[in-house]
Parts: structure tokens; C-alpha cells; sequence
């Protein structure tokens, strides 16, 4: 009795291996692996926030409405429970990355009105700032890219033969990735520039 439970065990062995469930479990776990980075660069960036509208606003209070409008995004940004569970819900998920994309428009509209503030361009805090800021964005980039090839080869495993088959029976469905809007702008890192050379310290 236990040499045949033995022999069942190695053949349902084989037969999950040779239907995709190894490649299935590898490629799930790159993808928490892989959006565990992009929620860590998306909180960073969300902790820089704060202190750059109050460095803001020391020089430019009356710009009222867009450090409202930055604020207000990091709210909505800060409302949404971000948990590695997200990435199974595409509802949750769609909202997730349309708070994320009002944080992004919020803090260039913000970006573009320093233009007009030579003093504010030039202050240390405001400069330290800029430079965490870009490194961010551009660790968003790299984090975004690498969740998005992640999602898209396990989508590939869960609907082609034999992996739609072992998907289907353990329970695996495809995970939502960024819409194409989205893939457009991280394309190429956002641009931060103050007109003078960025601090490079971190």
C-alpha cells in the first residue's frame, strides 16, 4: 500500500511538472515579488510628498489650489490599502493605479508653478528634494517594467496549453498590469528638471 502511494505520488509528480504548475508557482511568486517593489518605490515617493509641499509652500503659499490638488492626490493615494492581495483584484487594481496617476499629475503641476520662483528653484531643501524625487520616479520606472514583464509572462503560462489546464484546476486566473496610457508614461523615466544641476545626494 505504501509503495503505490509512492508510485501515485512521483506520477502526479511528473505529470504537474510537465503541465506547467513549477513555472506557474515561479512566475506567481516573481509577480509579488516583483509589485512588493513597485508598492516600496510608490511609498517613497508618497513619503517625500509631505515635505516637498511644505517647502513649497514657504516660498509660494499663494499657490493654494495646486498644493490642495497634491495633497488632496496623496489622500486618496494613501486611502487605498495596498496590500499584495490587490494584484488578484483587477477592480482594486485599476483604482490603485488611477489614484497613483492623479499623485503623478498632481506633483508636475506642482513642479511646473516652482518655474516661476527663482528663490525656490535655488533652496537647498527644495534641490534635496528634487534629486530624492527624480530617483524615485525613475526606481518607479524600473519597478513598473519589471512587474509588467513578470505579470506577462505567468498571463502567457495561465492561457496557453497545458498551463490553462493546470491553472484551471489550482485555481490561477491572469493578473491585471498597467493600462496602456500607463505603459506610455513609464516608457521613459518623468523628467525633473529645475534648470541648474541636481544634488546627488540621496
Amino acid at each position: 500500500m505504501r509503495h503505490a502511494i509512492s508510485t501515485a505520488a512521483m506520477i502526479v509528480a511528473l505529470v504537474l511538472s510537465g503541465c506547467s504548475y513549477n513555472t506557474l508557482q515561479s512566475t506567481d511568486e516573481q509577480i509579488k515579488a516583483s509589485w512588493a517593489e513597485v508598492l516600496n518605490q510608490y511609498q517613497r515617493r508618497a513619503d517625500l510628498v509631505p515635505n516637498l509641499v511644505n517647502t513649497v509652500k514657504g516660498f509660494a503659499a499663494q499657490e493654494k489650489d495646486v498644493l490642495l490638488g497634491v495633497a488632496d492626490a496623496r489622500s486618496k493615494v494613501g486611502g487605498i490599502q495596498a496590500t499584495p492581495e490587490l494584484i488578484n483584484d483587477p477592480d482594486a487594481f485599476s483604482k490603485f493605479q488611477q489614484a497613483q496617476s492623479q499623485l503623478s499629475g498632481a506633483l508636475s503641476r506642482l513642479l511646473m508653478v516652482t518655474e516661476s520662483y527663482p528663490e525656490l528653484k535655488s533652496d537647498t531643501n527644495f534641490r534635496d528634494l528634487q534629486a530624492q524625487l527624480e530617483g524615485t520616479e525613475n526606481r518607479i520606472t524600473v519597478a513598473r517594467n519589471r512587474y509588467i514583464k513578470a505579470v506577462q509572462e505567468y498571463n502567457t503560462v495561465v492561457r496557453s496549453f497545458p498551463g490553462n489546464l493546470t491553472a484551471m484546476l489550482f485555481g490561477y486566473q491572469t493578473k491585471p498590469g498597467f493600462g496602456v496610457d500607463n505603459e506610455q508614461e513609464i516608457s521613459s523615466a518623468p523628467k525633473v528638471d529645475f534648470g541648474a544641476p541636481a544634488s546627488t545626494g540621496k
